[in-house]
């Protein structure tokens, strides 16, 4: 837990580097909130296909918040990211089971942390307003 928590606090760290403490935890606060609320509508939409959509979003609407909202989405997005792949690893063992899935989401994440368009990902059909 010391380990996890020096980790975060030297991540902090390194992404405030040259603006204010208030600024950076704001845009983080809001980028994870970003986050949540583009991981909420995919729940709600149930839509097949639409899951890289909601990751490129989520993403691309945090990174709008500024460097802190790029934090956030970032560490977010490495955390869910990660502990799929233990929880894989203790369902299936070394079998490789979802790592495809995983670095296409990895890519839709980081596509969208770029600024780039989040409807590239969109499936049609998906309602208009997710």
């Amino acid at each position: 837990m010391k380990l996890f928590t020096g980790l975060v606090f030297c991540s902090l760290v390194l992404g405030v580097s040259s603006q204010s403490w208030f600024s950076f935890i704001g845009e983080a606060a809001q980028g994870a909130w970003d986050m949540w609320r583009a991981y909420s509508d995919m729940k709600e939409a149930n839509y097949i296909g639409a899951d890289k959509y909601f990751h490129a979003r989520g993403n691309y609407e945090a990174a709008q918040r500024g460097p802190g909202g790029v934090w956030a989405a970032e560490k977010l997005s490495n955390l869910k990211e990660d502990s799929e792949r233990v929880t894989d690893f203790f369902k299936y063992g070394d079998s490789g089971h979802g790592v495809e899935d995983s670095m296409a989401d990895q890519f839709a994440n980081k596509w969208g942390r770029s600024g780039r368009d989040p409807n590239f990902f969109r499936p049609p059909g998906l309602p208009d307003h997710y």
